[in-house]
């Protein structure tokens, strides 16, 4: 579905501030592949994700996306088949407009014919999506997103992402802002919308036994780099420990020890 075929990201390149936040990359992606992504703050993670959507274009190398060629593609074209959520829940909802306008952008992939198409049939159609979230949002439809608590706030972007149907989809630590509780929720909604709609999905996560735990591949990333790439019957019988033992012997160093990339 998705490779990236010996991409860099070089910033400032020919200055005093050059950096290399992602050295000659490949990776392919396969439909239906659920990738969970570690590595220590500057290993590379989210300019990664900023690559795959667009955000930033590559300094050289290719990212290619169905057998087409998107490198050059701007995100907002990208966005029409690759879904994102952030770390910080005010991100993904325009705070300031009511949660069924929030969907119906989201479902149309725009404002053109927004307040025409939200006719009953289609908020009957929201109300009842929303229900599955279990957080009684089904009944405040028209309040204001600004409202809503950060944990509703990112399951509602949860949701409007997964009803646009992306082909792909990048969880960028959507879960780290929010508190254990929020956290859990969200963490539950995900894998079950990834279930019930089979979607391909890379996550970067700051919790190694989250990364363990969940979908069928894993990869750790240093400097820019992927250093491990596993999956199957291996993936299944890592440990934490055996995680940091693995990053020694590649990088003959020690794993940064700090608690949120050691986080249990």
């Amino acid at each position: 579905m998705l490779r990236l075929d010996s991409t860099t990201q070089v910033f400032h390149p020919g200055t005093a501030n050059e950096n290399a936040a992602i050295r000659d990359v490949s990776l392919d992606v396969h439909e239906g592949d659920f990738i969970t992504i570690i590595g220590s703050n500057g290993a590379g993670k989210t300019t990664l994700f900023n690559l795959i959507s667009g955000t930033v274009l590559p300094t050289a190398g290719t990212v290619t996306y169905r057998d087409r060629d998107i490198s050059r593609v701007p995100e907002y074209k990208r966005a029409s088949f690759i879904g994102r959520i952030f770390q910080d829940p005010m991100l993904g909802t325009a705070s300031n407009m009511t949660l069924e306008d929030n969907m119906m952008i989201s479902y149309r992939k725009g404002f053109r014919g927004l307040r025409r198409s939200l006719d009953r049939k289609m908020r009957a159609y929201f109300r009842e999506r929303l229900s599955t979230l279990e957080m009684g949002l089904e009944d405040r439809m028209r309040d204001n997103v600004g409202l809503l608590s950060g944990g509703q706030r990112q399951a509602v972007t949860l949701l409007m992402m997964v009803l646009s149907q992306p082909g792909l989809i990048l969880l960028d630590e959507h879960t780290a802002a929010l508190d254990p509780t929020n956290a859990e929720i969200v963490l539950n909604l995900t894998m079950r919308f990834v279930e019930e709609y089979q979607l391909t999905t890379m996550m970067i996560t700051h919790n190694m036994a989250q990364a363990i735990k969940y979908g069928n591949r894993l990869l750790m990333m240093d400097n820019g780099e992927i250093i491990l790439d596993v999956s199957g019957k291996e993936k299944q019988s890592l440990t934490v420990d055996e995680l940091v033992r693995r990053f020694h012997e590649i990088r003959h160093r020690e794993l940064a020890t700090d608690e949120v990339l050691l986080s249990e």
